[in-house]
Parts: structure tokens; C-alpha cells; sequence
């Protein structure tokens, strides 16, 4: 399985990013793609999920209602986050994920991912 992260970019506060994650090698019908981000020195966290069917979506408390999660096709090969209304705290590293646990709770959980993407930086200035 392998995942690439595109999109990241210097943007200033209030404005937008669109990430990008191309994922392939994956053999199963139920699987989900998580978003997480890492900021300097602090531990990677949860931001959004979605799973192959796209019934289930999550998102952090930290971007709800300003990020949005999204599939490109049917054979859900790309997935989207669009970043609306950035603030320097969304500043980090974001790394796509993939997971084929089927609990939802474990879902937002990085422990639950077993591949994972580079990463890409994402950098809001104020």
C-alpha cells in the first residue's frame, strides 16, 4: 500500500489549502483514509476520516466546520481535504493514512493506521 500527500503550501491566516492523498495497493472493500497533522514539538494528532463507502466522516473538534473530507472517485483512490478559514495553529506537517479496522472509534486513532504517507507542510502565517 502505498500513499502520497500533495497540496501543502505558506498561506496566510483566513485563507485556504486544498490537500490532496493518492493512495494505491489497496486490495479490501473497507478500509478508511485518515488526515493526521503534526506541529513542531508536539505529538501527530487526528484531524479527519473518511471510509471507503463514505457514510462515515470525522473531523477534530480543532477543525470542524472549516475542513472538509472528501473522495474524488468511485473507486475512492483520492481523497481530499479542503482547508478553509486556516489559522496559525493548523501550522504542521499533515500525513495521509490508511487503516482497514472497522471500529469507529479506532478510527481516529493513529495507532489503528498501518500506512502512511510523507507527509506535507502546511504553513499559516499570521
Amino acid at each position: 500500500v502505498q500513499l502520497v500527500e500533495s497540496g501543502g503550501g505558506l498561506v496566510q491566516a483566513g485563507g485556504s489549502l486544498r490537500l490532496s492523498c493518492q493512495f494505491s495497493g489497496i486490495t479490501v472493500d473497507d478500509f478508511a483514509i485518515g488526515w493526521f497533522r503534526q506541529a513542531p514539538g508536539k505529538e501527530r494528532e487526528f484531524v479527519s476520516g473518511i471510509d471507503s463507502t463514505g457514510r462515515y466522516l470525522s473531523y477534530a473538534n480543532s477543525v470542524q466546520g472549516r475542513f472538509t473530507i472528501s473522495s474524488a472517485d468511485t473507486k475512492n483512490s483520492l481523497v481530499y481535504l479542503q482547508m478553509n478559514i486556516l489559522k496559525p495553529e493548523d501550522t504542521g506537517i499533515y500525513f495521509c493514512a490508511a487503516t482497514l479496522t472497522q471500529r469507529l472509534a479506532a478510527k481516529r486513532i493513529e495507532s489503528s493506521y498501518d500506512f502512511w504517507g510523507p507527509g506535507t507542510q502546511v504553513t499559516v502565517s499570521s
